[in-house]
């Protein structure tokens, strides 16, 4: 966690001084494509009566490469997609669920000039999620926690929705959005228990 955070702030100091030495960055008006990076948080948890479910949230964090193109030379709106490294799960006291993804999203972005320079960037779409790792670790008895394979009560393939909103000022790019899980997480059981994955996260990155 303390790399996260060392790595955040260096994106946040480092971003407005990349804009400065830059010819302009992405453009609302001009750009038919660009490419950016992404570091953030995660909040996420598990939704569903699934019986390994922890009830609380989990702390993680987001890297990413993106790339996105206008679809509509009369209109700002953009597809963009790109490879994501997220830590999603859930935890709760002593027992966690970790899921560590690869994730490739497809957003429909739309470009609202607020001020010069400024633009608020609304999107939604789907994500697919492979989970890559993870550990499931549970209380037994006393001070013991076992850990297993994330994959002995979870399926490690995941989809869902994404949406919230950007901020584009010259370079710099913000955003705060949710994701929802679509897709039932949990093993076959006789319950025929749910379990989907919720996230709340906060991003920052640059744009070329």
């Amino acid at each position: 966690m303390k790399k996260f955070l060392v790595a955040l702030v260096a994106v946040c100091f480092a971003a407005p001084s990349f804009a400065q030495f830059s010819s302009g960055g992405f453009s609302l008006d001009e750009s038919n494509l660009y490419y950016g990076l992404r570091v953030g948080a995660n909040f996420s948890s598990l939704t569903g009566d699934y019986a390994w479910n922890p009830s609380g949230t989990k702390t993680g964090m987001n890297l990413a490469g993106i790339i996105g193109f206008r679809l509509s030379p009369d209109v700002p709106l953009f597809l963009e997609s790109g490879v994501w490294y997220t830590q999603r799960g859930a935890k709760k006291e002593k027992n966690s669920a970790s899921f560590n993804y690869l994730e490739v999203p497809v957003l429909m972005k739309y470009g609202v000039e607020v001020a010069d320079g400024l633009a608020v960037l609304p999107f939604f779409g789907p994500y697919f999620s492979f989970n890559i790792s993870g550990k499931y670790k549970y209380h037994e008895v006393a001070e013991t926690v076992l850990t297993q394979e994330i994959s002995k009560h979870y399926k490690i393939a995941d989809m869902g929705f994404k949406l919230g909103c950007g901020a584009e000022w010259n370079m710099l790019y913000l955003e705060l959005g949710y994701q929802f899980g679509a897709y039932n997480l949990a093993k076959k059981n006789d319950l025929a228990q749910v379990a989907r994955t919720s996230n709340l996260f906060f991003n920052v990155g640059v744009n070329f």
